[in-house]
């Protein structure tokens, strides 16, 4: 009698590819970090500290993994993230002098946030300049709620938010887009963006006694 000595396979599961934040513990909760060269929708209310993580995240990356970064910000300014990070002992603009970390300030207009022949051209000039001036590989957007604004057109909204985590993608660069939670449980205001991320990170921030 002929017995079979064929083995049973266990087809392996494609891993995600993973882009290490270097925030301590992080990491490890997520198996290896951020999905890589995707788009991350970090969502919290004000004082969750979304935009700190956004800037630990770039900090990390080009003192740690040797990948510049790119913070384009929509409500503080350069010397306002400065003192921001002041206190946590994160020397961030020793890095931005050193062409690690680029950070750009934009200032909307409401006319710049009209419904009426609205789009994303400008900020993607603008922060694809930023990119390819450093060879940044981490880019984060604070915040999306600041660049929709005005807009209340889904249809409009739909487009530009898909347009741009196309662009960013395609640019092949791991994103963070901050946001803060809507009123109907979504994790931003318009509910869009968190269907199109290719991962959520909700931060919680709760006062006891």
């Amino acid at each position: 009698m002929i017995k079979s000595t064929k083995q049973k396979v266990t087809p392996k599961r494609n891993k995600l590819l993973k882009c290490p934040t270097g925030i301590k513990g992080f990491d490890e909760i997520t198996e290896g970090g951020l999905p890589k060269n995707r788009t991350t929708l970090v969502s919290g209310n004000a004082g969750s500290g979304k935009t700190l993580f956004g800037i630990d995240f770039l900090i990390k990356g080009a003192t740690d993994y040797n990948e510049p970064g790119v913070l384009l910000s929509f409500e503080e300014t350069e010397d306002e993230l400065y003192k921001d990070v002041a206190s946590l002992d994160m020397d961030l603009p020793a890095l931005v002098s050193q062409k690690k970390i680029m950070l750009e300030h934009v200032i909307l207009d409401r006319k710049d946030i009209q419904e009426t022949d609205f789009n994303l051209e400008g900020i993607f000039v603008r922060l694809e300049e930023a990119i390819d001036s450093i060879g940044a590989k981490r880019v984060v957007l604070d915040s999306l709620e600041s660049i929709f604004a005005g807009i209340t057109d889904i249809g409009i909204l739909r487009l530009e938010i898909k347009r741009l985590f196309r662009w960013l993608k395609e640019k092949q660069v791991t994103a963070i887009v901050t946001g803060e939670p809507g009123e109907n449980d979504t994790f931003t205001r318009h509910g869009l963006e968190e269907y199109i991320s290719d991962c959520i990170i909700l931060l919680d921030n709760r006062v006891r006694d």
